[in-house]
């Protein structure tokens, strides 16, 4: 709802006598704020009027911020953002992907609190971020909100500004400021920024599809809120070398209960490139392991962790198909002789069947994300030296899978083919793991040293320049009847000209 009100206010017609003019102008004010609509002519101010006036004695209610009746209100003047963003979380929620809706809801909340006629001084900031990200751009858990958080959330729509806010170049800055800062008024990470400034792109056209806003108002090009730039690539100081990896490894499997199992979850990561979600996800009989030599994965279902507010069966983790392929479609995946040994070993010591989970949580069911987080977390303090350990080397668990493919690339495997194995695009490939190439310098410097070596010449089979005189003049400037002056004979102060020295570089002799 807008701010409207039922006190409506006409007062006499202004006139005013100008150069340029006469301009007739209608006022009136509404809940105490006046307001003003200036015509060229005494009969499109009175029709105006008489507009307004009819609405004013049929018990319209009046809109304080624009001061027009309700039947004159554009959609945007009359559906705030707060319930747009509500329609719009709506209308997604069964359309988009666990992880999408919690990145929407994140997004929403920024721009939210952007668009409000005043802070929410009286309440906690956190909570009332809480409030908006967890329970209103929560479409399963909204009827759920306890009464603490409906008293914030009614506060919200009361103070949520029209759409016609988007008109404004100040509010629109102040929106795209609110995407790029955290809650503790640091710089948001350029990714974040990017991935949220994309989510508000697409609800701009929606509104737009739905005929609330006629044009997209968010900066675009070279503006000052053009989007941040983004470093695609990884850092090549988060990969690790083999040795570190098996340190990681052994202490790993020293762990007493599920260490073999995490261990043995790790080397997956480490050997075969997989994403955890997707490592999480396998079962038996998704793997073949021949006694000897190379194995196979066939990937087809990753289980990302978003948390079970988000997902439509409440639960922790959401099925779903491979990421960036279509639905059903399934991933060869080659696995390492060295890996198909240590799976081996896993299977027979859990005894597990063709429909168990390769690499079931403690408790039974999907590994948790917590779980192998923090265990490589330990495992990076016991073994990494300090200042490895400070550093970015293997921060990361998803680290081991840049390295697999990045040591994949190293060894010569087609761009191609690491592409297909990995689950990316080639030039998605190529720019995350261009800065990582490394050890094939020589081998590609010894193929170009020879094509690109200039034979040998001598001054002999070179043809000499012809003498200055002799040359034809290189003046293009205006003909203007005299001889320029760099053309001009006259004594030198090195003597008498000479030949200049025959060139010897074959590009010299071409021109």
């Amino acid at each position: 709802m807008t701010n409207r009100s039922l006190k409506v206010r006409f007062y006499d017609t202004e006139v005013y006598k100008g150069k340029r003019g006469t301009t007739y102008t209608v006022r009136w004010s509404v809940g105490g704020r006046r307001h003003g609509e200036s015509y060229k002519t005494s009969a499109l101010a009175q029709s105006f009027r008489a507009t307004l006036l009819v609405a004013a004695n049929n018990g319209e209610p009046f809109d304080v911020d624009t001061g027009r009746p309700l039947s004159h209100a554009a959609p945007a003047a009359e559906l705030t953002w707060y319930d747009f963003a509500l329609q719009y979380v709506d209308m997604k929620w069964s359309r988009i992907s666990a992880n999408n809706r919690k990145n929407t809801a994140k997004a929403l909340t920024k721009v939210t609190l952007a668009l409000l006629r005043a802070e929410p001084k009286q309440f906690d900031p956190v909570e009332v971020r809480r409030a908006l990200r967890e329970y209103a751009f929560n479409k399963a858990q909204r009827d759920e909100a306890p009464p603490e958080v409906r008293t914030i959330l009614s506060w919200i729509r009361r103070n949520s500004l029209p759409m016609t806010v988007w008109e404004d170049t100040k509010r629109v800055d102040a929106v795209m400021l609110a995407l790029g800062t955290l809650l503790d008024g640091r710089s948001a990470a350029a990714s974040s920024v990017n991935r949220e400034r994309r989510i508000l792109n697409v609800i701009m056209r929606y509104a737009i599809r739905q005929k609330v806003l006629a044009a997209n108002p968010l900066p675009k090009g070279k503006e000052e809120n053009a989007v941040p730039k983004a470093a695609a690539a990884i850092d090549k100081r988060s990969l690790l070398n083999p040795g570190q990896v098996a340190r990681l490894l052994d202490w790993i499997g020293d762990r007493p209960r599920t260490g073999y199992r995490l261990h043995a979850f790790f080397a997956t990561l480490y050997y075969a490139g997989l994403r955890p979600e997707e490592a999480v996800a396998l079962r038996v009989e998704s793997v073949t392991l021949p006694e000897t030599g190379w194995g196979e994965f066939l990937i087809h279902t990753a289980e990302p962790e978003v948390g079970s507010q988000w997902t439509d069966d409440g639960q922790v983790h959401e099925t779903r198909d491979l990421k960036g392929r279509a639905a059903g479609d399934t991933r060869p995946v080659p696995a390492h002789p060295a890996l198909v040994a240590i799976l081996r070993g896993l299977i027979e010591e859990d005894g597990l069947k063709p429909g168990d989970l390769l690499f079931p949580g403690e408790q039974g069911g999907l590994l948790a994300g917590s779980v192998f987080r923090r265990v490589w977390g330990k495992a990076r303090a016991a073994v990494l030296d300090e200042h490895e350990y400070d550093s970015p080397v293997g921060k990361r668990v998803y680290d081991l899978r840049h390295t697999c493919l990045t040591t994949w690339l190293n060894n010569g495997v087609p761009s191609a083919q690491v592409a297909e194995w990995a689950g990316n695009s080639v030039p998605v490939l190529l720019a995350i793991y261009a800065r990582c190439v490394t050890g094939q310098l020589a081998e590609l410097q010894q193929r170009i040293e020879g094509p690109q070596q200039l034979p040998a010449t001598g001054p002999a089979s070179t043809p000499a320049l012809a003498p200055p005189s002799e040359r034809p003049s290189r003046n293009f400037g205006k003909f203007s009847g005299r001889t320029p002056a760099r053309n001009r004979p006259g004594p030198s102060p090195a003597g008498p000209s000479t030949p200049p020295p025959t060139l010897t570089s074959p590009l010299h002799r071409s021109r």
